[in-house]
């Protein structure tokens, strides 16, 4: 994490567990608001269990199932990359990072395992449940039912977060054509210890050490014309971070990030970039990326050095695209059924932008995060806790009152 690139697990882990374990927040997971009712001091929320087809209360986590279940999957915390394995005959074969029975993400609270039934052999096909057989405490249960519950509270605060422009759409980068394209949350799981690769630099068409890698930045954000017409904000900086990691993974690598202008408007920002051209010896080309594709082996990324106004050509072993910050689907799902104002690209309109950015028109709900627009997690964070200040401030009006039923 910036600025001194230490494990952001050991950052976020004790938090969430505190989370977890106190007593007086109720963590509601793999669950969905259906409905919102009532009004500020006595909202209804009412909420839907998926069935994880596991009795957690029973479950142990200890990961027996995970371990003998024979389905590889794509796993979309690892951004469904699907890595090379040497089979016995010496040929590579793709799989998924994960298994139908798996937890949501490596350091999940609670820390227990959900059945994809979509992969799961047993709901395809009638056949299987090893992993029922090999759980010691008779925790799967494949006939779990969804479950409803209702909720009474008295403020909401809308924190749903982001999601990256289709790479799909991108295809003059070869974005979802070729495997060895990806996205910056897949290259975040490619570094990380805890990813599909245990930190170990593998692109994903041969698992081979990426000795040239490429970094496009602004892809589908500042293009009015064929996409989002803003600053997607957080790109240069965690370019910059993913650029140094590699470097410390892969000495004799060589890192290329691509940029329009480079916007490191923060504390300490600035020096963060200048120690990855200084320090670490990344280059930043400024200029456009106008396509992307292979050529006998290599990937080809070709462009124009805006400040000389020669063309560049770089041949890569894999491409980092920096996919432009979209409103998420739930954030647009909130709007609709709290009858909140969007702005035209479907983020949460403030009821006022300069001196009410955390309220919105409708008295009790509050925002904080990427659902009012691209931003960095520090940024997040601060309107995490002016939100949550927000609400304290309401609720101490109403000390020693007692609400409507």
């Amino acid at each position: 994490t910036f600025p001194t690139l230490d494990c952001a697990q050991c950052i976020m882990t004790p938090r969430t567990v505190d989370v977890g374990r106190h007593e007086k927040i109720t963590l509601h997971v793999y669950s969905e608001i259906e409905e919102i009712t009532g009004g500020i001091g006595d909202f209804r929320v009412r909420i839907r269990r998926n069935p994880a087809y596991v009795d957690w209360d029973a479950c142990t986590a200890c990961g027996a199932c995970t371990e003998k279940c024979p389905q590889s999957i794509p796993v979309a915390f690892d951004r469904n990359l699907e890595m090379p394995k040497v089979m016995r005959s010496g040929k590579l074969r793709h799989a998924g990072t994960g298994k139908a029975i798996y937890t949501l993400s490596p350091q999940a609270v609670p820390k227990k395992p959900v059945i994809d039934v979509n992969y799961c052999t047993w709901f395809q096909k009638g056949k299987c449940r090893l992993c029922e057989k090999v759980c010691p405490v008779g925790a799967i249960d494949y006939e779990q039912e969804p479950s409803w519950s209702e909720e009474r509270v008295g403020a909401i605060i809308l924190a749903t977060g982001y999601e990256l422009y289709p790479m799909e759409k991108l295809g003059e980068y070869g974005g979802g054509q070729d495997p060895d394209v990806i996205d910056a949350l897949a290259m975040e799981r490619l570094l990380s210890a805890s990813g599909p690769t245990a930190g170990v630099m593998q692109r994903p068409s041969d698992g081979k050490e990426p000795k040239e890698v490429v970094w496009i930045q602004c892809a589908g954000s500042r293009d009015p014309e064929m996409a989002m017409p803003y600053c997607s904000k957080i790109c240069c900086m965690y370019s910059a971070k993913q650029a140094m990691l590699y470097k410390h993974k892969v000495h004799d690598g060589q890192a290329y990030v691509f940029y329009i202008d480079i916007r490191s408007a923060g504390k300490r920002y600035e020096e963060f970039i200048q120690r990855a051209m200084e320090e670490d010896r990344v280059l930043y080309v400024r200029g456009k990326v106008s396509r992307v594709f292979r050529e006998n082996g290599k990937l080809m990324v070709w462009g124009v050095d805006t400040l000389t106004g020669l063309p560049v050509e770089v041949g890569a072993d894999l491409v980092v695209i920096s996919s432009a910050m979209v409103a998420s689907e739930g954030t647009r799902a909130m709007a609709e059924m709290l009858g909140l104002e969007a702005d035209p690209f479907g983020w949460w309109a403030e009821k006022e932008g300069n001196l009410a950015p955390l309220e919105t028109r409708r008295p009790g709900v509050f925002l904080a995060g990427a659902g009012i627009g691209p931003k960095d997690i520090p940024e997040a964070v601060s309107q995490g806790s002016g939100a949550a200040g927000k609400v304290l401030s309401l609720f101490s009006r109403w000390a020693g009152q007692e609400t409507s039923d």
